[in-house]
């Protein structure tokens, strides 16, 4: 199995990254809208194109795991008692990121699978936030063990699902239209350029099959479980997609068969906006999402919780010390739970069982 420290081979950079500049990252809401990292160059935007993040320059810092101190993982607790009756435990994995071996290890510690990466939760309902691929070195191997892990869930009368993260859609990109170029609204762009800029990885490419393409084209954007509001993005933008969770996801598959490189990038543009749920007004935005498609309570990855808490560095950290994430960082009046942990910083790639204990 591939170690999941590293960060896999270096990608050789396509002649199409010329046209990008990397400014800092640019927050959706909040009063950094121009902050830079050391080396960054802001590049100019467009008048009018809408403030966020736009994935014609890199997303967060990519810090080397190498460099950085590993989070030591608490000893697994006892396992829930399965029911006899009715649905099993609820549980909800964080963004992975091609970091296949710290999934396999955080899935059995929470006694998801054995030994040998088998199922055996029973009727235990899993959910993936989506983002598996890109940054860590084995993306095919994660979608590959959840694929695999789905039919042996079913079998047993659990299920595991995964929704649409914007890596997925950013790989489906880099794949359909390569250096295709898109309107962008901020300079010249294309899937592969922004695919490679945001740590894509070769050998994924490499491996990348029909099958897996299917797979992740088929995926749902939002779902409701047990009260919960599922989706990847900490973004009010799934609100443009419809009013109705079967809406927003047939909207999504509509657009992605489609197969116009237009579209397909101005739902990943959409998908990569975050922060919407953090600082003044980011309760009011959970509750546009929750009395739009239902649900108490909204459970997210995409932004890891160190940014979302201000406590991370930067990639010239001398020190290179990871952060610290416990687990879900609960927030906005409550209504909000973030579950990507940072595994791309060293931090703890999350699986945890819903409700929280709080």
């Amino acid at each position: 199995m591939t170690q999941g420290a590293g960060q896999g081979p270096e990608v050789e950079r396509t002649a199409t990254l010329r046209d990008f500049r990397v400014p800092g990252y640019v927050h959706e809401t909040g009063p950094y809208a121009q902050s830079t990292h050391p080396g960054d160059t802001v590049a100019p935007v467009e008048e009018g194109y809408p403030e966020g993040y736009t994935p014609t320059q890199r997303d967060l810092p990519v810090i080397n795991r190498g460099d950085t101190l590993r989070v030591p993982v608490e000893p697994a607790a006892a396992a829930a008692p399965q029911p006899v009756t009715g649905p099993g435990p609820l549980y909800v994995v964080g963004d992975v990121h091609g970091y296949l071996d710290e999934l396999v290890a955080a899935l059995q510690e929470k006694d998801l699978i054995d030994s040998e990466g088998q199922w055996c939760a029973g009727t235990t309902r899993l959910w993936f936030l989506g983002d598996f691929t890109d940054r860590g070195p084995d993306g095919i191997g994660v979608i590959e063990l959840v694929m695999r892990l789905s039919a042996e869930a079913a079998a047993a009368g659990g299920y595991c699902k995964a929704l649409m993260g914007n890596h997925e859609l950013l790989l489906l990109g880099a794949k359909r239209f390569g250096d295709t170029p898109v309107n962008s609204g901020a300079g010249t762009a294309t899937f592969q350029a922004a695919w490679l800029l945001n740590g894509g990885q070769k050998t994924d490419m490499d491996r990348l099959q029909d099958h897996h393409l299917q797979w992740m084209a088929r995926l749902d954007a939002v779902e409701e479980v047990d009260g919960y509001l599922l989706v990847h993005s900490d973004t009010t933008a799934y609100l443009d997609y419809g009013d109705s969770i079967e809406a927003v996801n047939d909207t999504v598959r509509e657009t992605i068969t489609r197969n116009d490189a237009d579209e397909v990038w101005d739902l990943f543009r959409k998908f990569t906006k975050r922060f919407s749920f953090r600082d003044e007004g980011g309760a009011d935005a959970v509750r546009s999402l929750l009395d739009m498609y239902g649900g108490t309570r909204i459970v997210h990855g995409h932004s890891p919780i160190p940014y979302l808490l201000g406590e991370v560095g930067s990639e010239d950290d001398e020190e290179g010390s990871g952060p610290l994430v416990e687990g879900p960082h609960v927030y906005a009046d409550g209504l909000a739970i973030a579950m990507d942990g940072g595994v791309t910083m060293a931090g703890k790639l999350l699986v945890q069982q819903l409700p929280l204990d709080i």
